[in-house]
């Protein structure tokens, strides 16, 4: 796989350092990172990067369906080369007949 960002935005800030240490994180195998910012300060952006950088396939988990939504139309356009799928759970939603 190729995994090419197409964008006008620029790294700029602390986005070129966090992107060189978080995928250095990930090819050393570090199970957990954390990647903090203030809203519109580019961590959609940075992770896209990251992404770019290991050039693995990648899993975004959001804690909400919003966010979900937000977040693939975002890496559909920084992606439009490579599949980007979309799914919302509705495990909270479902109550097995067992509990009704």
């Amino acid at each position: 796989m190729n995994f090419k960002v197409v964008s006008n935005f620029k790294e700029a800030g602390d986005q070129g350092q966090a992107i060189t240490k978080l995928a250095a994180g990930i090819v050393r195998g570090d199970r957990y990172q954390t990647l903090k910012g203030v809203t519109g300060s580019g961590k959609t952006f940075t992770m896209a990067k990251i992404i770019e950088e290991v050039n693995l396939p990648t899993l975004v988990i959001s804690h909400n369906k919003t966010l979900a939504a937000q977040l693939y139309r975002e890496f559909k356009d920084f992606f439009p080369h490579n599949a980007v799928e979309y799914f919302v759970s509705y495990y909270d939603y479902y109550q097995p007949e067992a509990y009704v």
